[in-house]
């Protein structure tokens, strides 16, 4: 087929909608607000009669989202990083219930601070929470993992994350899609007492999600998200997740880069593939957007005398954002500079969009505190 060109949002949304949706429920922040806003958009999706709703808070649509796995229709959650503490009882608890029908919990990740208040990576989540965690690199990855982490959430009777972050939230590539599956009709689970977590049935489900880890392994490494491409120069292995593989590719002409590389887009951690990695090189670059989640693993497992670098050492910077440039610094290539930007062009402060109704909730605040002077109001910052 035709290549679609998508932002990685509508990738996602475009892929859950082939890959047998029947409702997303998220809360609008930067930089997840499109991919509901896709669906909403979507006469295919309207024709294919898929609910999308915009939520009070990230918790009620984590709640509406599990409420229609557990009618064993396939659902999607939608929201960014801090939204996902909102609704972190929720999703903690939906780790040991299980699903029913197919439930992905997108988490839109913003290094750099663009447009939040700070930089927390959902990885941890959901590590924390032991569920699979789908990580793309492109937009087509982007499709791919929403149109397959349905399938995987299936499969295992378990929550799926999609984690993504702004620069490929917010960028544009083409997209070839995949044959539509059709959505699920509504039926309960063959064991009624399931979703219930009084304490003695509780320990019973998780008990069952531990012993799903292993099986959530070996599937990172035969579904072809997780890759290990081997290089001539052993002198330096690299693991690159996400987003950092697309920086990584961008450093070397026709992709072709001398090194042995261990592309990572889905987690738990591929160990095997790590440990090939490990023993075939002199030391180790991790190339991960966000917190150094994968460096302090491999510092915790492979602390062997081997130089491992990355976030934590300084090769790369431990706040903001990574870009080709930064890449290109830590294996030691050149790095072309752009051009500063002229003086005559004033800084632009973020404001919040026409519309928005935190402005008027903002100004109506302002005016009743105006007898107590200025910088008295506490609110939400938007998006």
């Amino acid at each position: 087929m035709n290549k679609i060109l998508l932002l990685g949002d509508e990738a996602i949304a475009l892929g859950a909608i082939d890959g047998g949706l029947s409702g997303v429920f998220a809360y609008p922040g930067t930089p997840s607000t499109e991919i509901t806003e896709y669906i909403q958009a979507s006469k295919e999706a309207k024709a294919l009669g898929i609910k999308s709703e915009w939520s009070t808070n990230e918790k009620t649509a984590m709640e509406t989202g599990i409420g229609m796995s557990y009618a064993g229709k396939k659902a999607m959650v939608c929201m960014k990083h801090v939204g996902l503490n909102v609704a972190a009882d929720a999703f903690m608890n939906s780790a040991i219930t299980g699903t029913n029908g197919g439930l992905l919990v997108v988490s839109a990740d913003d290094p750099s601070m663009h447009s939040s208040q700070n930089e927390q990576d959902s990885r941890f989540y959901g590590k924390f929470a032991m569920i699979p965690v789908l990580e793309p690199s492109n937009q087509q990855e982007a499709y791919d993992m929403a149109y397959y982490g349905l399938q995987l959430s299936e499969k295992f009777s378990t929550p799926v994350m999609i984690r993504v972050t702004t620069r490929l939230a917010h960028s544009r590539s083409g997209v070839e899609r995949k044959t539509q599956i059709p959505q699920n009709e509504m039926h309960l689970p063959g064991d009624h007492n399931q979703f219930i977590l009084l304490p003695s049935m509780a320990r019973k489900s998780y008990s069952g999600l531990l012993g799903k880890q292993s099986a959530f392994e070996t599937d990172g490494e035969t579904s072809g998200f997780n890759t290990y491409f081997d290089g001539d120069d052993k002198s330096l292995g690299i693991i690159a997740c996400g987003l950092g593989y697309n920086y990584l590719m961008e450093n070397f002409e026709g992709g072709k880069v001398p090194y042995p590389v261990l592309k990572i887009g889905q987690y738990p951690m591929p160990s095997e593939m790590v440990n090939t990695l490990y023993k075939s090189v002199d030391q180790v670059l991790v190339l991960e957007e966000g917190a150094p989640l994968v460096e302090e693993l491999l510092r915790g497992l492979l602390n062997k005398g081997k130089k491992i670098r990355g976030r934590l050492d300084g090769s790369l910077p431990r706040a903001g954002e990574l870009n080709p440039n930064l890449v290109a610094k830590a294996l030691g290539l050149p790095v072309a500079e752009g051009f500063e930007i002229p003086s005559v062009l004033k800084g632009r402060p973020p404001v919040l969009c026409d519309g928005c109704p935190h402005i008027d909730s903002f100004e109506a605040l302002n005016d009743a505190m105006k007898p107590y002077g200025r910088g008295h109001v506490f609110s939400d910052i938007g998006c």
